[in-house]
């Protein structure tokens, strides 16, 4: 059977051609709406009978594989007489330094003329690269005219040079396909739901739909996921997937899933993305342009970095990948991006995907079309939407940039336009600060027009001045860098910007904040998720599933499914202690509350406890007057501190063990990093006590949120407080019951738990409760 390659032409060229360094901080490619506007702009100066966007396509043999090469060159244009490949790029570097134009993107063009020669029967074309400015528009062109034969000769060679990759990627895929065929489940039986949910996502992946599914805490949603999608990658229905998590404590289960079938004979390539500030090699490496030993000539070593890990490695995480990093020396979070765009599924963070400025740009349209979402612990993707798709600035950001610069003079030519630009906005946010009235305060509906203006021409010069050197000086440069990303962000945010946005503003003093809030992330996301084969949400908390549809912009064909808890009610003693935890009423409650803690205390010894409160303070003051009371001391009393770096929470779950010589009660806040996407199955964790419905604090945001959704037709105070605050309720106790083995003690405290609607929210098997 013919074995056949399917290419795009530009990451063929990048892969032959790309050479040099990486700049750390910084890249002199201009946006993506940036560049597409050049590209028009050179293409309205076309004739009539020239051709733009040309769609090409082409087939080469080399040993057993066969290249099918697609692409769409810019331009076909007539000059002088001559057919003329036309590829344009648009820079912030300086053209001087061009030297004639670069190899990768000469590959490209002439890789185009290629296609077209064979395609028309020419017998020969000029290229013509066309380098435009971003920022002074000034254009720079080269041109070169090559005969059919000498073409022909090149790609040839392209392909040879990608020939190694490309076999032993097609020898690996035969290998896991076969290997995924073979696979069972990997455990000996599936649990109660757990083939229900595995069902589904099969089936949604197949027809190209998407899926809502709501799955108890225990059955297996990891697996119920990833095995019913790695079968769908063998079998042809898609051909990669992203596990997209919130947290890290989730990215460590979908490993170990991957681990598991592997054990069963799964041949899979599979990355995992570690955050580039967890990942860097600066303790041994100076991180900065020029010293970083990984970056420097990082392309010259990337394809053979890859290529090994590849041959050698299925599982990649994070010891994996900064072994090879070492090896090879390269940057080990730009090796893991590079590996990743060649894996058949990525463990990363939501932001991969969805957010604007993260996401894995490089990944094409045909790519994303037999790629499936498989989004953990979906309800946190409300609020993360939220953060993804809002931007804002302060004042002091650009204040600190223009007092710096004013120091260089002409020293460096961008400098004095650097000044003027970020004082026109230093200027616009004082006159605002002096608009913000007694309350200091500015909420609009429309966005910051003006402002916006201000910033876009700053965005330019920032990006050429970076580009081209900065001003020498490595503080200074770090103050424009910040400067740039974040006016850069707020105007890409900008471009986003409709009636689920608001605009406010903050006067405190001489600082003013200027945020650009978006009420409503659903269409964004929907949006995001459009282009790719599935999109699966699932978690254990999608409360109610027409909040989470609504919020996270389900199509109306997807599926939703629903799966009840598998364990017994024997297995959860759940209890109801109806005391208002308000805050008018949280200093008559910290001794009952106390009390009640002593007495689980002496019920359960020899036991682990998890005490969940709504916020530090709160938590604070129920621990220091529990330790007052008469006998405290029987138990181990442990606080989570705020801060806590990945090494003191590794720490303070692993204390969590079977069995303790003394009850160990542990004191910790609902919805931070131990409420959620933990496992302490069996005797590790025995009782969970929830104090409150975990409704956010009362504030600007939360209550813009509340009048946005009365506007909008619905319940306003349900969807900015109480959804949210319960999904937290109903993560913090579904740490306790894991497995069909695990008992434990359930205390929910708070009389709002039997009123609606936070009674109808909580699950089946906890209604069955006994008051206390």
């Amino acid at each position: 059977m013919k074995t056949t390659i399917r290419i795009s032409v530009r990451p063929l060229v990048e892969y032959v051609y790309r050479s040099g360094s990486i700049r750390p901080g910084f890249r002199t490619n201009a946006s993506m709406q940036e560049g597409t506007r050049i590209h028009q702009r050179v293409q309205k100066t076309y004739t009539e009978e020239d051709l733009k966007e040309v769609v090409l396509e082409a087939e080469l043999q080399h040993g057993d594989l066969t290249y099918v090469i697609e692409g769409r060159c810019d331009g076909l244009i007539r000059l002088e007489g001559q057919l003329t490949v036309d590829e344009i790029k648009s820079t912030a570097g300086n053209l001087d330094e061009l030297e004639g134009g670069l190899d990768v993107h000469w590959a490209q063009a002439k890789m185009y003329a290629y296609m077209y020669a064979v395609q028309h029967d020419e017998p020969r074309m000029q290229v013509q690269l066309t380098y435009v400015h971003s920022v002074t528009g000034e254009e720079r062109r080269f041109r070169r005219v090559a005969e059919r034969q000498e073409l022909e000769q090149f790609a040839a060679e392209v392909i040879a040079g990608y020939a190694p990759y490309a076999e032993m990627i097609a020898a690996y895929e035969a290998e896991r396909d076969v290997s995924v065929r073979e696979l069972p489940f990997p455990f000996r039986k599936y649990r109660e739901g757990q083939r229900k949910l595995a069902g589904a996502v099969y089936k949604t992946i197949r027809e190209g739909q998407g899926l809502m599914a709501k799955a108890p805490t225990g059955i297996g949603k990891t697996m119920s996921v990833l095995f019913p999608t790695v079968k769908a990658i063998g079998e042809g229905e898609a051909s990669r997937l992203f596990y997209l998590t919130a947290r890290t404590t989730t990215r460590v289960a979908a490993e170990e899933a991957f681990a598991r079938m592997q054990a069963e004979g799964l041949n899979m390539h599979v990355v995992s993305l570690t955050a580039k500030d967890k990942i860097c090699f600066k303790d041994e490496e100076a991180c900065d342009t020029g010293q970083c030993g990984m970056c420097e000539g990082y392309y010259d070593r990337i394809n053979g970095a890859v290529l090994d890990m590849l041959e050698h490695e299925t599982l990649m995480t994070r010891p994996v990948i900064e072994q090879y990093a070492r090896k090879h020396r390269v940057c080990p979070f730009e090796f893991s991006l590079d590996a990743a765009y060649a894996a058949d599924a990525v463990i990363c963070d939501y932001n991969y995907i969805f957010d604007p400025r993260i996401s894995l740009k490089r990944m094409l349209e045909e790519q994303k079309r037999k790629t499936v979402l498989l989004v953990d612990e979906a309800h946190n993707l409300v609020d993360r939407g939220r953060m993804m798709f809002s931007a804002e600035l302060e004042k002091a950001v650009f204040l600190d940039v223009k007092r710096e610069f004013q120091t260089l003079g002409s020293s460096v030519p961008a400098a004095k336009a650097i000044v003027d630009y970020t004082g026109a906005i230093d200027k616009y946010l004082i006159t605002l600060r002096k608009n913000g009235g007694e309350e200091g305060k500015i909420i609009q509906q429309e966005a910051p027009e003006e402002l916006i203006e201000r910033l876009e021409p700053f965005v330019m010069v920032a990006e050429q001045c970076l580009a081209e050197g900065g001003s020498g000086n490595a503080e200074m440069d770090q103050l424009l860098l910040d400067a740039y990303f974040t006016a850069q962000n707020f105007v890409r945010i900008a471009r986003l910007y409709d009636e689920r946005f608001i605009t406010y503003a903050e006067c405190v003093r001489s600082e003013v904040r200027v945020k650009l809030f978006c009420l409503d992330p659903s269409l964004l996301l929907r949006q995001t998720a459009k282009g790719f084969r599935s999109t699966i949400h699932f978690s254990a908390t999608l409360s109610p599933l027409r909040y989470y549809r609504d919020m996270l912009g389900a199509e109306e064909e997807d599926y939703t499914l629903q799966i009840p808890s598998p364990f017994n009610r024997e297995q959860l003693d759940v209890r109801l202690m109806p005391l208002s935890v308000r805050y008018k009423d949280r200093e008559r409650s910290k001794r009952p509350i106390a009390e009640m803690l002593q007495q689980l205390v002496s019920e359960w010894p020899r036991s682990n406890l998890l005490v969940f409160f709504p916020s530090y303070p709160y938590m604070r003051e129920i621990y220091q007057t529990y330790t007052q009371l008469p006998g405290a001391s029987d138990a181990d009393t442990v606080m989570q501190e705020q801060g806590m770096n990945e090494q003191e929470r590794e720490q303070f779950l692993a204390a969590f063990q079977p069995h303790p010589e003394r009850t160990r009660l542990v004191f910790a806040v609902m919805g931070g990093v131990f409420s959620e996407g933990v496992d302490l199955p069996g005797d590790r964790l025995n009782g969970v006590v929830v104090v409150g419905a975990g409704l956010p604090q009362i504030g600007l945001e939360n209550n813009v949120l509340k009048d946005y959704f009365d506007k909008s037709g619905r319940n306003g105070f349900n969807y900015a407080y109480v959804f949210p605050g319960m999904n937290k309720v109903l993560q913090a106790g579904g740490r306790l019951i894991r497995t069909e083995e695990d008992k434990g003690v359930l205390v929910l405290v708070d009389d709002r738990f039997t009123q609606e609607p936070y009674r109808s929210l909580l699950p089946d098997e906890w209604m069955d409760y006994k008051r206390i």
